[in-house]
């Protein structure tokens, strides 16, 4: 069995978390995460199910401090749930670091009671694009190559059809973009490190930026991603994943072939046939 490419080194990962959590600003850079959970608990509150045996997955249990009856454990590689435990499984803004996302949300499954239901909420692929493309025109033009500095993101339609290759059933994936505005360069990138969220790939440079590469792409993010008033502006995408473990009360495909009825009739159309040649 081949194993998953390693994408985030761990050790650096923690060291960055740590750091972050004992900055003062710390609180204040996790604005998008007090979004995704006041989001998070909307969608639950839609869902026609009272949740009595909730485990969250998530670096961040200070968001969830006022959670009701929730297990909080980290997003290690190996997540600390019983399986069959729950009914409610959040894996919260974490998965994008993770080395087997499919793996962790798999363990997620296989926690959760039949019928429980896994919220998975994470930054999709467009968070930070400006940041990204700022960087690499940067780095290319100063020294001639690329190196990884933002960790990638997925698309929705992927990240949803993780759900599916997870063995989740009914699975739904949707997203929620804002845009946020910076006075400067270093506040953007201050706000990442207040978060826990800079550069923690385990293929990244071991050595210190060269200054002439953030000041380009300080210049290279103005030009382009700057608004009338000065102020630069960077695209947060939050993408929400829905599954349920799988259970036979659950809604089934029909299978091909086996419908009573005609589209034709029920859109009140004529049916005509298709010709030969197309």
């Amino acid at each position: 069995m081949t194993q998953p490419p390693t994408l985030t080194d761990r050790t650096a990962l923690a060291r960055h978390r740590a750091r972050a959590c004992a900055l003062p600003s710390h609180g204040e850079a996790l604005f998008l995460h007090r979004m995704a959970f006041d989001d998070l608990q909307e969608r639950l509150s839609e869902v026609n199910k009272k949740f009595t045996a909730a485990a969250v997955v998530t670096p961040y249990p200070q968001i969830f401090a006022g959670f009701p009856a929730a297990q909080v454990v980290p997003d290690n590689d190996l997540i600390a749930l019983e399986p069959g435990a729950h009914d409610l499984v959040v894996h919260f803004m974490a998965l994008h670091w993770t080395n087997d996302p499919v793996g962790q949300l798999v363990q997620c499954r296989r926690s959760l009671q039949p019928d429980g239901l896994c919220l998975v909420v994470l930054p999709g692929g467009r968070s930070l694009q400006e940041l990204r493309t700022s960087l690499a025109e940067a780095e290319a033009a100063v020294t001639g190559g690329l190196s990884p500095r933002v960790v990638p993101m997925g698309e929705i339609r992927d990240l949803g059809g993780l759900m599916q290759r997870a063995g989740f059933a009914l699975p739904v994936a949707d997203s929620l973009v804002q845009t946020v505005e910076y006075r400067s360069f270093p506040a953007l990138l201050a706000d990442l490190r207040a978060a826990g969220e800079t550069n923690a790939l385990a293929a990244r440079l071991r050595r210190f930026t060269r200054r002439a590469v953030m000041t380009e792409a300080a210049r290279i993010y103005a030009d382009s991603y700057g608004t009338s008033e000065g102020r630069l502006t960077a695209t947060a995408e939050l993408v929400f994943l829905t599954g349920w473990a799988p259970h036979e009360s659950q809604q089934q495909p029909l299978r091909p072939g086996s419908a009573r009825s005609r589209l034709a009739d029920a859109l009140g159309v004529p049916e005509k046939p298709l010709s030969k040649d197309g």
